[in-house]
């Protein structure tokens, strides 16, 4: 297959945040080196990682200027030296860190690209290789999720949140799962037991009377800023878990002194990038069980609302007022 030498793309040319995310029709397309593949985008999912980045507190993140998006589907038209899966013509989602994903063409590690699941649309399987893992990982090797515990989950209503509340009822949890007033009933339709305003002030106190004063066993903790102090008030004493994974309301500090005398509970951070790269085999039996989770219809083909590429800097700007509902999605 051919590729233009030149295509549409989003680049990041500040660290102020999506506002500075710019429309260039002049990109080159990019030539797959040894290992890689190179995918014709149809659909770039958005991330809150892709927030980071453009405002300078993902760790090792790109500089600007920059091609912004990590997460692309669509069809393989080149791959590099070395490669013999996939070959020109499969369909595959797959991450990027370095960026690249909003634009017309993107390179991929043909190690973990996965092949879009048969009689699925490029973009329904969004998710799958950020969302999905992420929120299995929280739940399983990290959270231990076991059937009979409580599991609060924060940002319910996003595209890992849904995943979660749907995984965690699967594994025989009870789910309190939060979320803004407007979006309760979407996270009721995904099976919660409990939705309470993300940002009500006695949020820990409502979870502590759901569950007796015991506390949730485990908690995945998206949301950072105040709401990790009020995740730590909310989990069960000594065998309790909170997972942090994401930090979408800014950071939060824990001091020893809290851990020993305050929260004495188990705090887990969790990176999916650097889980795939430390702990591959742990990857490896996450998307085995992902692929189970799918065949058994707890995971769906996802229904993203999309934007065009131009509305990039809209789509981030909304993700980032949590104004949306499910996974977003651009289209070149």
């Amino acid at each position: 297959m051919s590729s233009p030498s030149t295509m549409r793309a989003l680049q990041q040319t500040s660290l102020n945040g999506p506002r500075d995310l710019r429309l260039i029709t002049d990109a080159p397309v990019p030539t797959p080196g040894p290992g890689e593949v190179l995918i014709r985008v149809a659909a770039a999912g958005v991330n809150f990682v892709d927030l980071s980045q453009a405002r300078g507190t993902f760790a090792g993140g790109p500089q600007p200027p920059y091609l912004a998006g990590i997460e692309g589907a669509g069809e393989v038209t080149a791959v590099g030296a070395g490669v013999t899966d996939p070959q020109p013509g499969t369909h595959v989602i797959g991450v990027g860190i370095k960026g690249g994903a909003f634009a017309e063409y993107m390179l991929l590690p043909a190690a973990a690209a996965i092949p879009v699941p048969a009689g699925w649309a490029d973009q329904q399987a969004l998710g799958m290789v950020v969302n999905w893992p992420t929120a299995l990982a929280a739940l399983k090797p990290l959270g231990g999720v076991a059937s009979g515990q409580t599991v609060l989950i924060h940002a319910a209503a996003g595209g890992t949140g849904q995943a979660a509340v749907r995984m965690a009822k699967h594994y025989g949890a009870t789910v309190i799962a939060t979320a803004s007033p407007g979006k309760h009933e979407v996270v009721r339709g995904h099976g919660a037991d409990h939705v309470i305003d993300s940002r009500r002030a006695d949020l820990a106190a409502e979870v502590l009377r759901l569950t007796d004063g015991a506390g949730a066993d485990l908690v995945l903790e998206s949301a950072g800023g105040a709401t990790l102090d009020a995740s730590l008030a909310a989990t069960k004493r000594v065998t309790g878990r909170v997972v942090v994974y994401g930090l979408a309301g800014g950071q939060a500090t824990i001091t020893n002194w809290e851990l020993v005398y305050k929260h004495q509970i188990h705090v887990i951070g969790l990176n999916i990038g650097i889980l795939i790269q430390a702990a591959p085999h742990i990857f490896g039996q996450l998307m085995s069980e992902m692929f189970s989770l799918l065949t058994a219809g707890v995971l769906r083909p996802g229904q993203p609302t999309t934007y065009p590429l131009a509305d990039g800097p809209k789509a981030l700007a909304e993700l980032e007022a949590r104004a949306t509902i499910g996974k977003l999605a651009l289209q070149p």
